[in-house]
């Protein structure tokens, strides 16, 4: 098999110019690259990748740590890094966690390890005193707002948008309001949604909250416990459109209208919810991972917020 030694003798140039051509370093004349590049190519030479990270000192490649991967809301988070990835000719290795604090610092390890330029959390298990110390082997970027200097972060304001939302629903005339969530009370999202829950409506019946809810199947679930109660809410705000199309689909088939018995909201303006005309809050997922994709080949250390749009359609 023939090295980079070998490569430089047949083409006839140094083997610091070979470097360079396979590094694709700009001061090399067009003659001795096309030289070298047929001398490649006559070989079959593939380039050993580790070494030439080495050389580069950058793998120009990035890990997206993911709690899990058939998420519709994480899914579109991974969908605008990989617009802008392909743009600009890097690598994203997905990272799921399971939000396992473990398996996240795992992660955390591989920019240690140099395998790794950057990082990109879309949500996080460890608090951010476990995190930080990692950013002096690479760039972490964040899909949530900190204030920590060290930590970019593109984010939307999800507590702004947890207060309109109710805001709506109780300007549209309901006070027994219920919502579910992803996770149960370990969650940041959870405990904003709880706070703005209680701004607008006051204190919140345990009932009123089912979490753990991720599909059109747990939406259903949800549906049955919530829409059977003697004094059922009125209005529900799903963490997502294909939960809101599970309560849609339970409410349809015990004939209750929509809007008019229940009011249904979901979250992230999914093909789904469109399909079926859906109130949803669009937090521009594809966009905050665009822009997280952004400041971590910057290295910028700056704040980006993305603003969210409430879309009234015919289900509230």
């Amino acid at each position: 098999m023939a090295n980079i030694i070998d490569i430089a003798k047949r083409a006839g140039v140094s083997v610091s110019t070979v470097s360079r051509v396979l590094n694709n370093h700009p001061y090399v004349s067009e003659m001795k690259r096309k030289a070298v590049q047929r001398v490649i190519d006559e070989f079959d030479y593939t380039p050993n990748r580790l070494a030439v990270d080495l050389v580069r000192k950058e793998t120009r490649s990035i890990g997206v740590v993911m709690p899990y991967n058939n998420n519709q809301a994480f899914d579109q988070l991974l969908h605008g890094v990989l617009n802008r990835s392909v743009e600009h000719d890097y690598s994203v290795m997905v990272l799921p966690t399971k939000y396992d604090p473990e398996k996240e610092l795992s992660c955390l390890n591989m920019l240690k390890n140099k395998q790794l330029d950057g990082i990109i959390i879309t949500s996080r298990s460890n608090d951010w005193n476990a995190i930080v110390p990692y950013t002096k082997y690479g760039t972490i970027v964040a899909c949530e707002f900190t204030d920590h200097p060290e930590i970019d972060c593109a984010y939307m304001d999800r507590y702004a948008s947890f207060l309109d939302t109710f805001q709506l629903l109780k300007d549209k005339g309901h006070s027994r309001v219920a919502f579910t969530t992803a996770r149960g009370e370990e969650s940041a999202s959870t405990q904003l949604t709880k706070k703005a829950y209680k701004h607008i409506f006051g204190d919140l019946p345990p009932a009123y909250h089912i979490s753990d809810c991720q599909s059109i199947d747990d939406g259903l679930r949800a549906a049955q416990q919530l829409l059977n109660m003697e004094n059922r809410p009125t209005a529900i705000y799903a963490n997502g459109d294909e939960v809101a199309a599970g309560f849609y689909q339970y409410a349809r088939s015990i004939e209750l209208g929509v809007p008019n018995d229940l009011a249904i909201i979901g979250q992230e303006n999914q093909p789904v919810g469109i399909g079926l005309g859906l109130s949803t809050v669009d937090h521009q997922l594809v966009k905050v991972g665009e822009e997280a994709f952004d400041l971590t080949i910057d290295s910028s250390n700056n704040k980006v917020e993305i603003p969210y749009h409430i879309i009234v359609r015919h289900s509230i």
